[in-house]
């Protein structure tokens, strides 16, 4: 199934990170029944300061996590991902009326202006320009206007919530960057880079055996090669002459190359070489080859001034996230939640219960 970058967009601004389309759906009253009989029409899961979250919402929301990997699954790969992707939804959908409660609380609300400015903006960025083309998108998606309202509120309160109440909260003082550029140097380092030059001689074959007389004819082609390369004529001029390799075109250049990327013994061969070098002769899969050295980068650290900016960034992210955990903790231990489905509330408290993962943000 193909997903556009419309369906993308609007799983992104759903009520959750894996995308649910519905608002919280109320009870539905019975229909007639025969008497003495109660038919169940919805199934409550938990009770979130008296605001509910249903099976079917539930549903809804797995159906919209999985429709985001695009992918098709057997049965059996269903189910797995199901299992796997539910603790988080349990808690995302906790989480998220956690949260537009609180932004009730605070007054948050979107105005017609604001949501006349985000529609503007999704409608250019899918380059909707006519009505009836965002119209006919909205159709194909399955979602109404009213629905997309409703979704772009949730998570406007949502990230209004969190930059008020966690992100306004964050500071970062000079020595907690400064520990932080310590600790993580290798992430503001350019590695060591490497392009070279490759010349290849074929050996012969018939695919079937080795010829021996076409495998030292080869050998000596090459070393003949590398002893005209080392006496200065240019190495590009002799892969035009006799390469064998792909890289002919380009007069057998390849790279740049972080030194990370290369093979070991190919680090070998053109160790200790300077820029214009020329390793020794090497068997390969394909024949007999030899490289030159064309430039050789050294590691460049960024200074602590020149990387202050994406130090913060790094730093703010990792305190934002740390005090959004908290604050999400706060709110779950405030409220009052009755679980009404057993195995639901396990997988709930077993998901927020592992300290070590960070929480996600509900509505983005």
């Amino acid at each position: 199934m193909r997903i556009t970058a419309l369906a993308m967009l609007f799983a992104a601004l759903a009520a959750m990170p894996a995308a649910g389309q519905v608002a919280p759906p109320s009870v539905q009253q019975p229909s007639a029944a025969p008497a003495g009989k109660v038919e169940i029409i919805e199934q409550i899961l938990v009770k979130v300061n008296g605001e509910i979250v249903t099976k079917t919402e539930l549903e809804n929301r797995q159906v919209a996590a999985l429709r985001q990997r695009a992918q098709q699954m057997s049965d059996d790969e269903l189910k797995k991902a199901i299992a796997a992707i539910t603790p988080d939804i349990l808690v995302d959908a906790v989480d998220e009326l956690l949260l537009l409660q609180r932004g009730k609380e605070l007054g948050y609300k979107v105005t017609d202006e604001q949501f006349k400015r985000v529609l503007e903006n999704i409608r250019k960025e899918n380059k909707l320009e006519s009505d009836e083309q965002f119209n006919a998108a909205l159709k194909q998606e399955g979602i109404t206007i009213e629905q997309l309202r409703k979704n772009l509120e949730k998570q406007m309160v949502i990230e209004q919530v969190r930059r008020v109440e966690v992100a306004g909260k964050v500071g970062i003082s000079e020595s907690e960057a400064q520990a932080y550029y310590a600790e993580h140097k290798n992430e503001f380092t350019t590695p060591a880079s490497l392009t070279l030059r490759e010349l290849l001689v074929a050996v012969k074959s018939d695919g079937k055996s080795v010829n021996v007389a076409a495998d030292d004819a080869a050998k000596a082609k090459a070393e003949g090669l590398q002893v005209r390369a080392r006496a200065g004529e240019s190495f590009a001029a002799l892969v035009a002459e006799a390469s064998d390799a792909p890289s002919k075109a380009n007069g057998g250049l390849v790279g740049p190359l972080s030194a990370s990327e290369l093979d070991q013994g190919v680090l070998k061969l053109i160790e200790g070489l300077k820029p214009g070098g020329v390793s020794e002769v090497f068997r390969t899969g394909g024949g007999y080859a030899l490289l030159q050295l064309e430039t050789s980068t050294p590691p460049v650290v960024k200074a602590f001034d020149a990387a202050r900016d994406e130090i913060a960034q790094k730093v703010y992210e990792s305190k934002g996230n740390a005090e959004y955990g908290r604050y999400l903790a706060k709110l779950r231990s405030q409220a009052i939640i009755e679980w009404k489905n057993e195995e639901m509330h396990k997988l709930w408290m077993a998901r927020t219960s592992a300290a070590a993962l960070p929480p996600k943000n509900p509505g983005l």
